[in-house]
């Protein structure tokens, strides 16, 4: 029952985490879609009101007329809507889909003993450390080189080389699975803490200083919306490295490569080139950006470069195995690489195998993950060997007898 209700929740979350994040993205591109269509109006009595920028758009049968004010209007007469519930939903239930994946079962998928055989706690407390630490460092590159000159150049170099060394440091402690999901959910955590400690209080000011009675410095105002605007830029830019850090979890020809955190990190770089060219793009088309194309190629070629990279060798001889195999043949086999996660006592992902007839049922199953994607078991950590692979391939290929 306790493994039929984890696997509950397991789906839910991420029905939840995959739902808030569409919101989420979705709010964060379109915003940066106005940001670089926006046309300094010339009609007197919108520029009396202060806006900097406006647009018309058609969507759903209506006209919608988006306006941006400079700092802040004189008074808003409407709701205003606050875009954080995303990013804090998005947030909170990926960490609880951390936990309940990576920190209750440690053992089995946050720890690869072939590459670092340590206890579980401490493991979790190494994980829990590189969203923090994180953090601590993009933030601290932000504060000191943001607003020199070429800020964004340093800033981006830095953070890049930041990641690229947690990419390295994650692979050289967790299993490759995990390390991948990590660096994503690092960034993502650094993603969010850019809405919950910068961007939502300097808009708080900001709204807070419309209704003071106190004349306030224009300029005082204007930095919070500078750096709001910096770590929402920031945001944009690491939201297809992240998504490709989450999706890579599910492709193990990725995260098992013997350089893998290379790997990792040139996709990354490639999905942060292909977003440059999206970024720019919009407002190519009014004369305010460069032209964009350049960074598309460049993403693209990174990916074909590692496609081709990763490209597998020749595949050795087969394996030998007898032309008949039956039950009696792979339930030794299975006892002794499978029941430890999937037999009376345990029931990972509710599948039991230590039973002809449950065996039977998941036989499509077992052959996918141990022989076509070789993702169980999980890093290995069992030892099964490509003999051993070879003998359950047989054997499915046979009707998987279990008789």
């Amino acid at each position: 029952m306790e493994t039929y209700l984890l696997d509950w929740a397991n789906l839910l979350l991420r029905w939840v985490h995959v739902i808030t994040a569409i919101a989420w993205i979705g709010s964060s591109f379109y915003f940066v879609f106005l940001d670089n269509n926006l046309i300094r109006p010339t009609s007197p009595d919108l520029l009396e009101k202060g806006v900097d920028g406006a647009i018309w758009a058609v969507h759903g049968g209506g006209f919608y007329n988006p306006q941006k004010y400079m700092v802040a209007p004189k008074k808003i007469h409407t709701h205003l809507h606050w875009f954080y519930w995303e990013s804090y939903s998005t947030w909170l239930s990926g960490f609880f889909l951390f936990v309940l994946l990576y920190v209750w079962n440690a053992g089995t998928y946050l720890i690869d003993k072939s590459v670092m055989d340590w206890a579980p706690p401490t493991a979790v407390a190494a994980a829990l450390a590189f969203l923090v630490v994180f953090w601590l460092l993009y933030d601290g590159i932000c504060r000191v080189f943001g607003f020199r000159k070429h800020g964004d150049a340093i800033v981006g170099a830095l953070v890049f080389g930041v990641i690229a060394l947690a990419s390295w440091l994650a692979t050289e402690l967790f299993a490759g699975r995990a390390a991948f999901l990590l660096v994503g959910a690092m960034i993502a955590t650094a993603m969010s803490a850019n809405v919950f400690f910068w961007i939502i209080p300097g808009q708080r000011k900001v709204v807070a200083a419309m209704g003071a009675e106190v004349k306030v410095d224009p300029a005082s105002l204007a930095i919070h919306g500078k750096r709001g605007k910096q770590r929402s830029v920031h945001n944009t830019y690491f939201t297809l490295p992240v998504i490709f850090a989450m999706l890579s979890n599910h492709y193990s020809f990725l995260y098992t490569h013997p350089h893998n955190w290379l790997v990792l990190v040139v996709m990354m770089l490639a999905g942060a080139a292909i977003r440059q060219y999206f970024v720019l793009r919009h407002g190519y088309k009014l004369g305010r950006n460069r032209y964009p194309l350049p960074y598309a190629v460049v993403g693209v070629l990174l990916v074909l470069a590692t496609i081709v990279a990763m490209a597998p060798a020749p595949r050795p001889a087969p394996v030998a195995v007898p032309a008949s195999v039956g039950y009696a043949q792979v339930q030794p086999v299975l006892a002794q690489r499978c029941y430890q996660c999937h037999g009376e006592q345990v029931q990972l992902k509710n599948v039991r195998l230590d039973l002809p007839e449950a065996l039977q049922l998941h036989a499509q199953a077992v052959y996918q993950q141990v022989v076509v994607t070789q993702q169980m078991p999980m890093s290995n950590s069992t030892g099964i060997t490509p003999e051993e692979r070879a003998l359950i391939g047989r054997w499915f290929e046979l009707g998987a007898p279990v008789r």
